[in-house]
């Protein structure tokens, strides 16, 4: 695998993985709630633990074409959660604005 194709992976999985907290209600994609509506804050961990799954899948590829890991420092790992919170951003918008207010204008509630 050349390292242009691995980063593209990784970008590309990093994105699919930041939306998923977003477009499923299910708690840790295992369990439903009693509410049947999952809270922010266990969106926010799910964003968590699959950024912390992403960084080490791509610590995996690094490691099987290097050899080793390069070392970071924690300007790379702050740099590389605002990204990951930036590709979060459609499925942020989808859950709690474009949709609430497509919802919202079926119902007779919309903006006029």
């Amino acid at each position: 695998m050349t390292e242009n194709l691995s980063v593209w992976i990784v970008l590309g999985l990093a994105f699919v993985a930041a939306n998923l907290p977003f477009l499923f209600e299910r708690v840790l994609f295992v369990r439903r709630t009693a509410s049947g509506h999952k809270a922010f804050g266990w969106r926010l961990l799910e964003l968590l633990l699959l950024y912390l799954a992403v960084g080490l899948f791509a610590a995996m590829l690094e490691r099987s074409a290097y050899g080793s890991v390069y070392p970071q420092g924690w300007a790379f790992y702050v740099t590389t959660a605002c990204l990951f919170l930036v590709f979060a951003f459609p499925g942020f918008v989808y859950r709690y604005l474009w949709r609430i207010h497509r919802c919202g204008a079926k119902e007779g509630r919309g903006m006029t």
